[in-house]
Order: C-alpha cells, then sequence, then structure tokens
C-alpha cells in the first residue's frame, strides 16, 4: 500500500553539490544540477537515489527491475516507461518534481524509433535507456533560495527512511576537487585531422547531391582513468557550470554533463524547447568577447543552420502539440557560457489534450539540434561517418514526473565514465559553406572545459 506524499522544507544551501556528497555512493544516484553558483541561469537542483524501480535498456530488450521484481521486454522501452509512471496526478504545488522518472535516453535508443544501418563501433557498454522511478527527492529553488524534501507515498522504504533523508538534506560537505579520480593514460582522438577533414568532404558531397541540408558531425575524445567520478563531476561543473547540468552513477558507468542546451520542457501542458545552433569561442580580451558575439549574432552561416533546426523542431512539437499552437517567441539570442557563445533560439507549444508528455518525447527524440536535416538522413550520414556509437551523447538527460512535468537537456558537454575509460565528444552543424579548418577548431573549443579535465593529471592531447 502507498503512503501520502509528504513535502517538507529544509535549509537552503546555493551549492547543492555540498548535499550530494552524502548521496553520491547510494545507488543510481543523480544530481540535476542547474550549475549554481557558478552559472545562474538555471533554477532548481533536483537530488536523489536509490530508485524503487529501474528500467535497463540494452538494443531490443529493457530490463524491469525492482524491489521484488524482475521482468524482461522487448516491447518500446518508451512504451514501458509509460506505463510504469502511470496517469498523470494533480501536481504538487509549483514545485517541478515530486516523484517520478530521472534518467537518460541515449542517442543510440533512437534506433528504437527509426531503422538505421549498423556501421560505428558499439564500445561502450552502457544502457541505451537507464531510466529509475525515484519517491523521494531533494529539491533546490535558486530563485526562491529554499529547498525541499519531497516524496510522492509510492515507495514503502522511502517511508520508512524518511527521518534520515529529512537528516541528509541538512548536512552539507566541504568541496573536494578529483581527490580520487585520476586520468592515466594520454587524450586520444577517434579521428586525426585528415580523416576528420576527409569525412567532411563527404558530407558536403550529400550536400551538394540534396540527401541533407544539414549534418550535425562529431569527434569522440578517450583516455582510461580510475576512481571515483563524483570527483570529476565536481571540478567539471567548476570549469564549465552550465543551467542542464547533470551526474548520473549507474552499474555500468557514469555520466558527467555540463550541457546549456535544454531539449524538452513540459508544465501544466506547456511545451519548450532551446535549440542551440552557432558557436563562438570566448575570448579574455572584453573588447573582443563582445565582437566575437556580434559577429555569431548577424553570422549568415550560424543564422540559416540556426532557422533549418527551429524548422525541423517546430515539425516535431507539431506531432503532439495542439494546432495552432506552436510559435518560436525568440530567434538568434546569443548565450554566454565559460568557454563559448551559442546563439540559441526558442520554440514553444502546448500539447494535445489526450497526449502524455513521452509521447511528446518519442516523437521529437533524437533532438534535431544534434542530428541535422532531414533527421532521418542526417542519422544514417552519422553512423556512416563517426567512427563510434555516441552512447549517452546527443541523447537526454532529465526527469519526467507523476504530474505530467517533463525537463531534459541536450546531452551535449556530456563525458561517459565506462570500463575504466573516460569519453566525451564535440562536433557541430555542417552546411555546405563551412569551412573544414573552422569546423575541426570548432569542435575543440565546445570540448575546452571537458579535456582540461582529462588532462587535469595527464597534460597530453595524442593525435592518432
Amino acid at each position: 500500500m502507498s503512503r501520502p506524499g509528504r513535502i517538507i522544507e529544509v535549509p537552503y544551501v546555493a551549492d547543492s553539490s555540498r548535499r550530494f556528497d552524502r548521496l553520491s555512493r547510494l545507488p543510481w544516484c543523480v544530481f540535476l544540477d542547474s550549475g549554481w553558483p557558478g552559472c545562474t541561469r538555471g533554477r532548481y537542483d533536483i537530488l536523489t537515489a536509490d530508485p524503487y524501480l529501474t528500467l535497463t535498456t540494452h538494443g531490443e530488450t529493457t530490463v524491469i527491475s525492482g524491489r521484488d521484481r524482475r521482468q524482461v521486454t522487448a516491447e518500446d522501452p518508451f512504451a514501458v516507461l509509460r506505463r510504469e509512471l502511470g496517469p498523470p496526478i494533480e501536481p504538487a504545488g509549483d514545485l517541478p518534481f515530486a516523484g517520478g522518472a530521472i534518467g537518460y535516453f541515449a542517442y543510440d535508443l533512437g534506433r528504437r524509433i527509426e531503422r538505421l544501418p549498423v556501421a560505428a563501433t558499439a564500445d561502450i557498454t552502457m544502457p541505451d535507456m537507464a531510466i529509475g522511478l525515484y519517491d523521494w527527492a531533494i529539491v533546490v529553488d535558486h530563485e526562491a533560495r529554499q529547498s525541499w524534501v519531497v516524496s510522492g507515498g509510492r515507495d514503502a522504504k522511502a517511508g520508512d527512511e524518511w527521518s534520515n533523508l529529512i537528516e541528509v538534506a541538512h548536512s552539507e560537505t566541504p568541496v573536494a576537487f578529483c581527490p580520487s579520480f585520476r586520468v592515466l593514460s594520454g587524450v586520444r582522438a577517434n579521428m586525426t585531422r585528415d580523416e576528420y577533414a576527409e569525412r567532411l568532404a563527404r558530407i558536403k558531397a550529400y550536400l551538394r547531391d540534396g540527401d541533407v541540408y544539414q549534418v550535425n558531425f562529431a569527434q569522440r575524445f578517450s583516455a582510461a582513468a580510475e576512481g571515483d567520478p563524483w570527483d570529476a563531476y565536481k571540478y567539471l561543473r567548476l570549469l564549465n557550470p552550465a543551467p542542464y547540468s547533470a551526474y548520473m552513477r549507474i552499474d555500468d558507468g557514469a555520466v558527467l554533463s555540463s550541457s546549456p542546451e535544454r531539449f524538452l520542457r513540459v508544465r501544466e501542458g506547456r511545451v519548450e524547447t532551446r535549440p542551440i545552433k552557432g558557436t563562438r569561442p570566448r575570448s579574455a580580451d572584453h573588447g573582443r568577447d563582445r565582437a566575437l558575439i556580434e559577429e555569431l549574432r548577424a553570422s549568415p552561416k550560424d543564422r540559416a543552420e540556426n532557422v533549418m533546426i527551429v524548422d525541423l523542431l517546430r515539425n516535431d512539437l507539431g506531432k503532439t502539440c495542439r494546432v495552432g499552437s506552436v510559435e518560436v517567441p525568440m530567434l538568434f539570442d546569443v548565450e554566454s557560457y565559460a568557454t563559448v557563445h551559442h546563439l540559441v533560439s526558442t520554440v514553444t507549444g502546448r500539447l494535445a489534450g489526450d497526449v502524455h508528455v513521452i509521447d511528446l518525447l518519442r516523437g521529437c527524440f533524437p533532438g534535431g539540434s544534434i542530428t541535422g536535416a532531414p533527421k532521418v538522413r542526417a542519422m544514417e550520414i552519422i553512423e556512416e561517418l563517426e567512427p563510434h556509437r555516441r552512447s549517452v551523447y546527443c541523447g537526454a538527460i532529465g526527469y519526467l514526473g507523476y504530474d505530467g512535468g517533463m525537463d531534459t537537456n541536450i546531452a551535449i558537454r556530456t563525458l561517459v565514465y565506462n570500463r575504466g575509460r573516460m569519453h566525451c565528444w564535440a562536433g557541430g552543424g555542417i552546411v555546405m559553406d563551412s569551412v573544414t579548418a573552422d569546423e575541426y577548431q570548432e569542435s575543440f573549443d565546445k570540448a575546452a572545459a571537458m579535456l582540461k579535465l582529462f588532462m587535469h593529471t595527464e597534460d597530453r592531447f595524442v593525435e592518432p
């Protein structure tokens, strides 16, 4: 029998990583991190662990594992998640989350939606979907400077340990950076500069032939590593605080994301997506930094790329939103982060009355800003030309609440720690007027904070 839900206010702490330390070694711990205090664009943090049910998908199989339950199914994983969440309930006031699903949907989960070729090497063993159903969480509102412990009342264990949860929520520990995490080798890319250029030439051929209008193309950086990935994440969030960041550790490894990009947010039926297309590096010189912002804002190439993806997302939202409700309230806004400036647009809509948020997620997945257009053909070319599968990179990380709310990121600026190796990726949208040398450099600009994390203990980059 489920217990009634609970909400209790606890003291506010600006740096939620000080609280998450107590949770970081628990099973399936997760920290949805708005980047405070280093980044003030976000608002809410969500901290939790020890879900009462997990869903892990590998290829055609999803394993449902609970306190006293284990089931294996070949059913569509999105349908499995929808069934386990159940019908939406009334929201818990203004809080974004009071129980529900948290986790990631890897880019390669798109194979359960579209038929794609099999060419790239799949050497990362993380699940294609890793979702926990969490009955409790610590929710932090940085705008209101308030914190709460919430429980949905669906897990008897959470009810039994309520006093322990309150005690954890009152605790905080000093922040220590990378005391145990070590990179053991030089960082190696999965393409040489010449191989990168040859693949871009092949994309240009597809563009000339009219197969696609844009392809998002990325290279991967990897190194051997050991230690606690939570220690690495604490350093990453210092290097590159971002509003849609996340840390999650599961049995197979860990995901460390410092994403600046929102994929899909739903609150009371209102939908928002905020695609990024267009990037410039930051400059230490203030005048030069301002000039780079204006250069990005006025760039015909970047604006054209951005509009292509906005149109793609308008179409994706149109599958599940009310007719006539999809709008573009903001085009070509510039947002600045620790290492780059980005060109960001906003697309909104309102869910049709009979649509579940998972229908919206499935209809938009993976996000158009990290595939290209048309989406399926761009994904086929990505599979052909990128040497390795993307795994969690360019998927989505976030929550889906019992109340029908959702907030997910695009998993860019994201590292995956698996089987003693740390991986990260960086890339960009390729169009006809893309300059190979500029695109290659842009991938390093985007990866700058992650490469600095790699090189914190091993200051080497090895070109393959």
